[in-house]
This record gives C-alpha cells, structure tokens and sequence, in this order.
C-alpha cells in the first residue's frame, strides 16, 4: 500500500525510519522477548530506553544541566493548569500573551489559580499576527507564550525580553523544528504528537530553580517536583511514546540535528509561501513577518471552492488539509517528517487546481 502524504496539524506523520525500526521491534526488543508496550517501566531495559531517550533530546536542544526534562501524561491541556498550580506560588499573578486559541485556553484556565493578566492579543485581526510586547508585570510569578499557532499558523518572530520573570513557552507544534536557545525559557512544554512522537506523551523542561512545593491544591501527578524526584515515574508513564519520541530524536541526529533541520523546514515552507504568494487563486492568512513554518494556513475566499480543493486533495493523496472549524480555509502542516517531496507534490497539484478553477 502506497502511504499518503498526510499533513494533520496533529496527531501528524512520523518519519518512515522511525516507523519501520519501531515494527522491526514490535515483538522482541533487542532480544528482551517482549515489546516495549508489555514491559514493565520498572525494568532495567525500559530505564535505559527512558535515559537514553532524555540523553538524545538534551544533545538535540542544547539542554542545560540546571533544567530537568519530564515525561509526562495528559497532552500539553494539563500543562495549562500545572503550570500555574506550580509557578503562580509566590504573587500569584501572571501575564499572558494570547496569540491564538491555546493561549487563549491556556489564559482561561489559569484564572482558576491566581490572578492573569493578558498583556496582549491578536483577536482583533482573527489571530492573523503575533503581538509584540515589551513591558511585563514586574510582580508576575511567570509570562506565558504559545511559540507556534497551529491553528492560525503564525509563529513568534522575537523571544519576549522578560528579563528576571520566568517565561513560560507552550511549544507543541515548534518544538525541534529550527534550534531554540532553552536558556531563553524558564519552562518549556510540548505535546508529543506534532513532532515527536504519537499523542500520550507531553514533555516538560523546566529550570531547577522553579521545581518547588506547588499550590496545596495541586494534584501529585501534576507536582513537577514530585516528577523530577521520581524520575518522570512516580505512576507509569507513557512507556511507549517515550519509546517512539526517543526514535525520533535518533532520527534527527542522524540527518544533523535541529540546524540541518531548520535547513529542510526552510525550503519546504519556503516553497507553499512563494507559490501562495505568486497565486491569483490561493492567499496565506498569516501576517508576512511571523508566518509558521509548521503549519501553512490558506484560503482562496470562497468556501464552496475551498470545500471542493480539500475533496480533490484527499482524491489525489493529499491528506487532511482542511482548517481547523473554528476558521475554515485549509491548512498544511508539514512538521519535521513531512518530505520536501511531499511539499512539492502539494504546490503541483495547487497549481493544477489554480488553472483547472482560477
């Protein structure tokens, strides 16, 4: 069977070595008799997995010795209430910059917490650019960012300058693709099922100098101390996801890391923007200066011709390109293991659709 090329925003594709790999072990990993998905997460072999696949992502990111990477369970929805539960402990504030629907959510939910201020949004142009911030509460326990918008398809051009205030970065649908400096970011957290791994897994890379006793209220499993003290494995974690996500890291060293990585990233949304931008059919929603490289967001301003591209597009083996509900349009979200082949197929068949309906 001939594999489509599939650009959900998430769960999302995974790269073919990794999947074949993981079917090569599916029944016997390396001679231990038994899947990675039947063994227990208290076992020698399973620790070496779970360490070596930390290892892997603090070479891929440059990850500091003072900052503790978890593995943790609840999607990056549950880090939208552990991170206040955690960090909004000393005024109980904390500023948040709502560039999207999961900034938004992510805002809402901390408002069961403490105190939040949004400093910023870009509601008023439908989330079509990022807010540029400059000035930040200097009493706010945190400043919350979501770096990428998966369903807007902007990205933060800028890293906000939050001087001693902790900045808090969701980074599910960025993370890995392009080299971050994590000393920019107090606490980093990303859902698995971008560009990681399959859904399951959420990991969390968090300074040591905020893993302290949260709010009393705060549930055990959401306790980053009791994590970070425990190893990621005060309860089972998502033994396989991590076993997937530490594949995947694998991949990407394999190919050069992050920077060779922004390198493939680059063309592939270098091409879809240069062939929306030239369209007199299709134009990009994103403001020019924060477009996404993850996720390509574009309409063509008819939506019975955007419902008729979509259902070509699955005909020809172009999957899941429609928007999100809640803005129509359609969407490419050409994560890290999307090939640059699969980007160009796309642009010809846009180009054949322009033509055949422009």
């Amino acid at each position: 069977m001939k594999r489509i090329y599939n650009f959900s925003a998430g769960p999302s594709m995974l790269p073919l070595p990794v999947l074949e790999r993981a079917a090569a072990e599916m029944t016997d990993y390396k001679g231990s008799g038994m899947s990675v998905m039947e063994m227990s997460h208290r076992s020698a072999v399973y620790q070496q997995i779970i360490d070596e696949t930390e290892q892997r992502l603090r070479t891929l990111m440059g990850i500091p010795d003072n900052y503790k990477v978890l593995f943790l369970q609840g999607g990056a929805t549950t880090q939208f209430s552990a991170v206040p539960l955690n960090l909004m402990t000393g005024s109980g504030k904390a500023d948040y910059i709502v560039s999207g629907q999961f900034s938004g959510k992510a805002a809402k939910e901390a408002e069961r917490f403490g105190e939040v201020h949004v400093l910023a949004t870009s509601k008023d142009r439908n989330f079509a650019y990022v807010p540029y911030v400059t000035e930040f509460d200097a009493d706010a326990d945190y400043v919350h960012i979501c770096y990428n918008n998966t369903i807007f398809g902007t990205t933060y051009p800028y890293v906000p300058a939050t001087g001693k205030i902790p900045l808090v970065a969701d980074m599910s649908s960025g993370i890995l693709s392009k080299p971050v400096d994590v000393t920019d970011y107090a606490l980093i957290y990303a859902g698995a099922q971008k560009n990681m791994g399959p859904s399951g897994l959420t990991v969390v890379i968090i300074r040591d100098d905020l893993i302290h006793d949260p709010q009393p209220v705060c549930p055990i499993l959401m306790q980053y101390k009791v994590q970070a003290e425990n190893g990621s494995m005060y309860n089972t974690p998502p033994c396989y996801a991590i076993y997937i996500a530490g594949l995947v890291y694998e991949w990407l060293l394999s190919i050069g890391g992050l920077t060779e990585m922004q390198k493939i990233n680059e063309k592939k949304a270098g091409m879809l923007y240069d062939f929306l931008d030239n369209s007199k059919l299709f134009r990009p929603t994103a403001d020019k200066d924060c477009r996404s490289l993850m996720n390509v967001c574009f309409v063509t301003g008819d939506d019975a011709l955007d419902k008729k591209f979509c259902a070509e597009a699955t005909e020809a083996g172009f999957s899941n390109l429609k928007g999100h509900r809640s803005v129509g349009g359609m969407r490419a979200s050409i994560y890290n293991a999307m090939p640059v082949e699969g980007v160009e197929s796309l642009v010809a068949f846009m180009a054949k659709f322009e033509k055949q309906n422009g």
